[in-house]
């Protein structure tokens, strides 16, 4: 079976979706013995005027051109989806002839470059969500404009009938397709996201990383991942500069984003000295990196709740930590959170919300494991295995022998 994925982030891409999509990619190759060919964005190695053809580990990949304009600014980041959009087209018309194509939804028009190949070449098309959009724009900086919601509410609604498959990332995003987009129920599954539970395991606190970062005496509440706009991150801040009394307590952010900078100058401006940022960390300390956190925070903006699904819930839960998300009861981590009991539940946008759910951790440290070791046994419903096994079981129902 020859499965041709669509979607700019992909390997050695650090943002969540590049990761799972390499993931998928090659598990499908290596264990379930597909074929896989990628058209995603660029490398800065990139010579060629359209696209450039290259391997990784057995998959095919047409790294398509693009602007590379600052995503911060929304003429930029408009650019850089539309010139990305023509190249993967050109590019999808230079594959061999795949059996299937999936589409992902960075960017969000990335679908239609989908669409066409799978016409040009009569395969069934599968429609996997990220984000759903104009709402996961609407409410993001710079990202207001009625023409381009306009434009992204058809293009959704013209891929979900179109589409063989669409998949979903939980049940509140399955019910937004469903009743916002006029996707069919009966074509509408859920997929949910992965951490691989053999790389990302419970570990001691005491490790290299925390030592090296003086973290082992500290009690670390860390947001690890993409600084993003959909987060409201300053919340954080704020519950951070109510939390100055307890002495060894530290908020830790490890990661990069587009918010990192105004980040930075909020917690320069409050003049929060128990607040640090660190880079990204490499696959191979992950599993370090997470266990020297006490506990975790997740969050996202009001409205998002089915629009976004926070990624990085599932690493958290493979490193059996605690949290607190700051998000709606809508949405799929507070879902997970009650019916697994691994994290307590805050008021997104209310910082004196989450700093008293950091205080109620702190003081309970039999809380903080119980809720750790629900974690560890929620992340093995969401290992990497088990969702590969899920995307391989969709695409073989509609690629016929």
């Amino acid at each position: 079976m020859h499965i041709a994925f669509f979607n700019r982030s992909f390997h050695p891409d650090a943002t969540a979706t590049g990761q799972l999509l390499t993931d998928l990619c090659e598990d499908l190759l290596r264990q379930h013995r597909c074929r896989v060919s990628v058209v995603c964005g660029p490398s800065d190695a990139c010579r060629g005027f359209f696209f450039d053809r290259e391997t990784y580990r057995g998959i095919e990949i047409f790294r398509a051109k693009g602007t590379r304009f600052p995503k911060r600014i929304f003429l930029g980041r408009l650019s850089n989806y539309l010139t990305y959009f023509l190249s993967s087209c050109f590019a999808g018309l230079r594959l061999d002839r795949p059996d299937l194509v999936v589409a992902l939804t960075d960017p969000p028009i990335i679908g239609l470059a989908g669409y066409l190949t799978s016409r040009r070449f009569r395969a069934p098309l599968v429609m996997s969500y990220r984000d759903i959009f104009p709402e996961a724009g609407r409410l993001l900086e710079n990202f207001r404009n009625p023409l381009v919601d306009w434009a992204l509410e058809s293009v959704n609604r013209f891929l979900v009938r179109k589409a063989g498959r669409v998949v979903a990332l939980g049940e509140t995003m399955r019910r937004r397709l469903i009743e916002g987009k006029g996707a069919l129920p009966g074509k509408t599954v859920v997929i949910p996201d992965w951490a691989d539970c053999s790389e990302i395991t419970p570990g001691p606190k005491q490790n290299s990383f925390s030592r090296s970062e003086g973290l082992s005496e500290k009690f670390v509440v860390m947001h690890s991942g993409n600084i993003g706009l959909s987060q409201g991150l300053e919340t954080a801040l704020e519950a951070a500069s109510s939390l100055q009394e307890l002495q060894d307590l530290e908020l830790v952010f490890v990661g990069d984003g587009v918010k990192l900078p105004d980040l930075q100058k909020k917690a320069r401006a409050l003049a929060l000295r128990n607040v640090r940022f660190l880079p990204y960390q490499p696959k191979e300390r992950l599993k370090e990196s997470f266990a020297s956190a006490d506990l975790f925070i997740i969050s996202l903006k009001k409205g998002l709740a089915g629009y976004i699904v926070p990624s990085k819930l599932y690493g958290i839960l493979a490193a059996g930590r605690p949290y607190v998300a700051a998000v709606e009861e809508a949405s799929e981590v507070a879902a997970i959170t009650k019916e697994h009991q691994c994290g307590l539940l805050a008021e997104p946008g209310n910082a004196e919300d989450l700093a008293e759910k950091i205080r109620d951790l702190y003081r309970n440290p039999a809380l903080t494991r119980r809720l750790g070791e629900n974690a560890r046994k929620a992340a093995m419903g969401f290992d990497r295995r088990r969702g590969v096994g899920a995307y391989y079981k969709l695409f073989s129902q509609l690629v016929k022998p």
